[in-house]
């Protein structure tokens, strides 16, 4: 026996998940498109999201099911699920009591225990609920996003956290005939009803009248998504596709009944479809308890992270590559913070970007030594338009960079496109359009009725399927060198930044009719902080620095000597001390780059990257 096989021989078992079996069934048509799906049928679902919450305010109304830190005393202000139900209750009695007539109930702000219960409110009440990113109220200096949304929707009732902080966005708009509920402070100006007053409402039959009419096509959300068009699309989610989604995702990785209660401490934003609906609904379906993380994965939030972590013990945790990477550097310092982190753990997951190997063996090797155990990494892939998740990794592997194998209920379609495979998605879980776009929709789908999603993929091994398949970009994203070279962009760009790691956060992969590749990249601040040992230190400060360039340099010279052609070899890179723009398209709603906007936009960098005589900020590579 070799020395590596016997090296994975003796590496510690994976804490042990029931997961699903991977029976799927393989159509190979002669024109080269594949068919995948499970032979596993969907287990039974609820006919709609409020459903669970009626569910578990029966069965356990003492159970917490929300928690937020209050924003004084920065302790936990928890709500069970019986008074979740009754505020929820109230609010739905105040919505119907306002005759919405199936308008919107958009809410601005971020995750809240309020942007919870409204939610549920506007469900039960029939109108669907569309949270929209605060990043086009308080990011935005143009309010146009917002302004266009607001008018493709037409709410009827606007939800604000506080209203001084959204008085900008709020006058920017048309409010006639429009309900403005505040939570915390009015905004002055601009008459508003509060919350607490709002969830006062004396409840009536109305409220049980108005739930059981629920169907499952009954609109629950629009959750607006750019893509590569710049202004947002309202997608339609139903109550059908939400449900059914969170039972796919429950149904590959069944949770032990004889376990902790099923605990979340998550942060990404539910106005996307991985916070909002990946991420919120397992828990609710599960009777769970979710923590509310206001810390994010980048410099000065990141403690708010640790600090909530070091006191709850999660079941289940996802993050970005970047929010591990921080984390493990905080743990490797920490073994009280690891013990917690690891207590109850049984999945670790991600999403975003490709998980830099390193990262993993690091978080792999923190594991073992807390608890002697390894975990799974998990992750899952969709879209906005799936509600989210389709696939998922729903094995013990070890692999990173895969988007796994279709769930039960969905079928996956391969159509060959080049080396690779374009994806489409036909299953229960996909939207039946764009709100108020029926042109659009029409060009959603292909003649059997499969989304196309526009991404593509590759198998792990083309004889056998089982093994999964690793994401292969966005189609449309592709280009060609001169020399005829074709390069794939969205596998060279994670290579490229998990390669770069810690230094890179993201990147713009540059070439289309040049003679070689180029990569602007973003500096991710704090680790680029970690390496200058400067904590004051500024974006324009790293990009200069010769550690930091040393680093990226090192990264990216060992990714093109692993290299095995041009279509994957960066030859120039520089560092951009400007974060990409939410006006300009650069950033989409759900916080990924929008690739060709940001070349377009950033044309001038891209020509000193390609300048004959490049100057001293573009760094040459071997």
């Amino acid at each position: 026996m070799s020395g590596s096989a016997a090296a994975v021989l003796t590496k510690p078992a994976f804490r042990k998940i029931e997961w699903l079996a991977r029976d799927i069934a393989v159509e190979r048509r002669p024109d080269g498109v594949i068919i995948l799906k499970s032979r596993i049928p969907l287990q039974p679902y609820e006919k709609h999201i409020p459903a669970s919450l009626s569910k578990w305010a029966k069965q356990a109304p003492e159970r917490i099911w929300l928690a937020q830190r209050g924003d004084a005393d920065r302790q936990w202000r928890k709500v069970s699920y019986g008074e979740a139900k009754r505020i929820v209750d109230g609010l739905t009695q105040g919505l119907l009591n306002l005759g919405l007539e199936d308008q919107p109930v958009a809410i601005l702000s971020g995750n809240s225990i309020e942007h919870a219960l409204m939610t549920q409110a506007a469900m039960q009440a029939r109108s669907p609920a569309a949270p929209v990113s605060p990043a086009y109220s308080l990011m935005s200096h143009d309010h146009l996003k917002l302004k266009y949304l607001f008018d493709l929707i037409r709410p009827a009732v606007v939800m604000v956290q506080d209203g001084p902080t959204f008085e900008k966005a709020l006058k920017a708009l048309d409010l006639t005939g429009v309900t403005v509920v505040h939570v915390a402070r009015p905004c002055d100006g601009i008459k508003s009803v509060s919350f607490a007053d709002l969830a006062a409402t004396p409840v009536t039959k109305a409220v049980e009248e108005s739930i059981a009419k629920i169907t499952p096509k009954t609109v629950g959300k629009l959750l607006f998504t750019s893509g590569s068009t710049g202004m947002p699309k309202a997608v339609i989610n139903t109550q059908e596709m939400m449900c059914a989604n969170a039972a796919m995702m429950m149904q590959v990785r069944p949770r032990d009944p004889n376990g902790p209660i099923a605990t979340v401490l998550d942060w990404m934003p539910w106005n996307h479809t991985m916070g909002g609906n990946a991420a919120f609904h397992p828990i609710l379906v599960d009777g769970g308890t979710l923590y509310i993380d206001d810390g994010r994965p980048m410099p000065g939030q990141i403690e708010e992270t640790l600090r909530n972590l070091r006191e709850i013990s999660p079941t289940y945790y996802a993050n970005v590559p970047a929010g591990y990477a921080a984390l493990a550097a905080a743990m490797e310092k920490d073994d009280a913070l690891c013990r917690s982190f690891f207590k109850n753990l049984t999945v670790m997951a991600y999403g975003g970007a490709r998980l830099p190997d390193d990262l993993y063996d690091r978080m792999q090797a923190l594991a073992v030594k807390t608890t002697g155990e390894r975990i799974v990494f998990y992750t899952g892939w969709g879209s906005t338009e799936t509600a989210p998740t389709s696939t998922g990794t729903y094995w013990d592997t070890e692999r990173v960079g895969l988007i796994g194998l279709p769930f039960p209920g969905v079928e996956l379609k391969m159509v060959p496109c080049g080396s690779k495979y374009e994806l489409r998605l036909r299953g229960v879980n996909v939207t039946p359009g764009y709100f108020g776009q029926p042109d659009l929709t029409k060009k959603m789908f292909d003649e059997e009725g499969f989304y196309c999603i526009g991404d593509a993929g590759i198998f792990v091994d083309e004889k056998d399927p089982l093994q999964g398949i690793i994401f292969a970009g966005r189609v449309v994203e592709d280009f060609k060198l001169t020399t005829g070279t074709f390069v794939h962009v969205g596998s060279l760009r994670t290579d490229a930044i998990a390669a770069a790691t810690p230094v890179v956060h993201d990147a713009l992969v540059a070439g289309q009719d040049r003679e070689f590749i180029g990569l602007l990249a973003w500096p991710n601040l704090h680790a680029c902080r970690q390496i200058v040992r400067s904590p004051d230190a500024t974006f324009e400060d790293v990009v200069k620095h010769p550690e930091v360039i040393a680093c990226l340099k090192r990264g990216l010279e060992a990714h093109n000597a692993a290299a095995t052609g041009s279509s994957m070899r960066i030859a120039r890179a520089m560092l951009m001390a400007e974060p990409p723009s939410i006006d300009g398209n650069e950033l989409t709603d759900k916080g990924y780059i929008n690739q060709r906007a940001g070349l377009e936009r950033r044309a001038a960098l891209v020509e000193k990257l390609y300048a004959e005589k490049p100057g001293e900020d573009v760094i040459i590579l071997n």
